[in-house]
């Protein structure tokens, strides 16, 4: 089993910073997924890919990980750069 641990994103219609101090542990999908031939959705045989595990850090997500034998990848949350600008800079 492969999982992946990342922290929680931010969302686009969201300006503050609630739940982004959450790591989330999500296995990789073992099975590729394929279409019903009925109803036409898509899906596998693959239960672990419906986990998302939330932990309060980075630290706690990969001791889990490790105690359960789990081979994780932590991908880093880029750096937020920020733009000052001045209202007045639109008018040069």
């Amino acid at each position: 089993m492969t999982a992946i641990i990342y922290q929680h994103p931010k969302s686009t219609m969201q300006s503050g910073k609630a739940k982004v101090d959450t790591w989330i542990l999500e296995f990789e999908q073992s099975e590729k997924r394929r279409a019903d031939p009925l109803m036409g959705w898509t899906g596998s045989g693959d239960t672990q890919a419906q986990v998302k595990l939330k932990f309060p850090s980075k630290e706690a997500a990969q001791e889990y990980a490790q105690r359960q034998g789990i081979v994780a990848r932590v991908h880093a949350t880029p750096r937020k750069s920020l733009k000052i600008q001045a209202y007045a800079d639109n008018f040069k």
